[in-house]
């Protein structure tokens, strides 16, 4: 299965944008686009000229994409399937992005990344509806319960991933009783409701895949 192996703060200097895929990291000063402002390369200054509405589209897709951290072929065949749904092709999109059981998992305060909520995924470690799943694309239904799984809940991730959920909580579609590591997916998310993707101009990524 193809995945990105390389530095992960490269794609948010490269976007100039926080992608918050290294989970507390990305929230300190240690963030590297905190201290660099240019994007990543040997003559940056360079790439400073007026971009056309081809650059643009395309950065905007690249930045949807490395968020949720998919690879090309997985996001491209997510956009046909939303294009093939009723309603706005955009919102389709945002709708099954969230519903993939990495994300929720990375919501549901689980794990502190979207990279991390994959790795927990991948090892067995998340069950649906009381059954084991380790498919990170695996699309989670309203009302589905998703919980740690019985044989991991003394890992020490879980437990510091969840002092996240004291802070700030969850979505307003999620659902968590943090002391049983157990969530709940109650509704598919409209885009308004997605506050930390509101900078995302997702009617661009569909004009750049109408071409």
């Amino acid at each position: 299965m193809a995945r990105y192996t390389g530095p992960v703060c490269r794609l948010c200097r490269t976007e100039q944008t926080k992608l918050f895929l290294k989970g507390n990291r990305c929230k300190s000063d240690k963030c590297p686009i905190n201290r660099k402002a240019l994007p990543p390369g040997k003559a940056p200054k360079s790439r400073q000229a007026k971009r056309s509405d081809y650059a643009v589209q395309l950065r905007e897709k690249q930045k949807l994409k490395r968020t949720y951290g998919l690879m090309e072929t997985q996001f491209r065949n997510t956009f046909e399937k939303a294009l093939r749904m009723t309603g706005k092709t955009g919102e389709n999109l945002f709708g099954l992005l969230e519903r993939r059981l990495d994300t929720v998992v990375y919501r549901l305060r689980f794990a502190s990344s979207r990279a991390q909520a994959r790795q927990l995924v991948l090892h067995g470690h998340i069950a649906v509806n009381g059954k084991r799943v380790n498919v990170p694309s695996f699309t989670v239904k309203p009302g589905d319960e998703i919980a740690v799984h019985a044989t991991a809940k003394k890992l020490g991730v879980f437990k510091d991933s969840l002092q996240e959920f004291g802070r700030s909580g969850v979505m307003p579609w999620l659902s968590v009783d943090p002391d049983n590591m157990v969530g709940k997916f109650n509704a598919v998310p409209h885009r308004q409701d997605i506050t930390d993707m509101a900078d995302i101009r997702e009617q661009l990524v569909v004009e750049l895949y109408s071409k």
